[in-house]
């Protein structure tokens, strides 16, 4: 997404180059900017309550910290992906938005998980589809679960489809 389209009331982006290239310091500030949106109060998310998928730690960080700056399918063989990094300041204003009307698209999607059945994933889109929060449904709570952009127009097509395809006459 341009930087000229990022909707006003998300905070700027972190790109790398502003840490003069050095991945220790900014590895730190991006862990910072999640200790302090997601390590203290979470915001709720419909009236239920967030928690975090602290395990496995990995260099003493969370789980969803590394999901939300890493891609790949492998837990082991995750790599870190720019783009999502320079977007660590969106997930929590996206969840916080949730209630704000036109802000975001919500819908919900069950999925198969490996090895525990069936589950409920919560889907946060920007209007334009650019970008997604993932909240995985664990009942009495939810665990944030991913965020990433999505570059390519025929992604964000897809992910239009899939919330066009979740929308009730009395939505989410």
């Amino acid at each position: 997404m341009p930087e000229d389209l990022v909707p006003s009331w998300l905070p700027p982006l972190m790109p790398f180059e502003a840490y003069g290239g050095n991945w220790t310091s900014y590895l730190d500030a991006l862990y910072a900017v999640f200790q302090r949106d997601f390590c203290g109060q979470l915001p709720p998310f419909r009236g239920r309550r967030l928690a975090l998928k602290r395990f496995p730690l990995d260099q003493g960080k969370e789980a969803t910290f590394w999901h939300f700056i890493q891609e790949g399918k492998v837990e082991a063989d995750r790599t870190p992906d720019l783009r999502r990094c320079e977007r660590i300041r969106w997930p929590r204003p996206v969840i916080e938005a949730h209630a704000v009307a036109g802000r975001i698209h919500l819908w919900c999607e069950r999925r198969s998980v490996k090895g525990k059945g069936q589950e409920s994933r919560w889907q946060l889109a920007l209007p334009d589809f650019s970008y997604l929060v993932v909240l995985a449904d664990r009942g009495t709570f939810l665990l944030p679960w991913t965020a990433y952009s999505l570059e390519r127009p025929h992604e964000r097509r897809k992910l239009e489809q899939r919330w066009k395809a979740c929308q009730g006459p009395d939505g989410p």
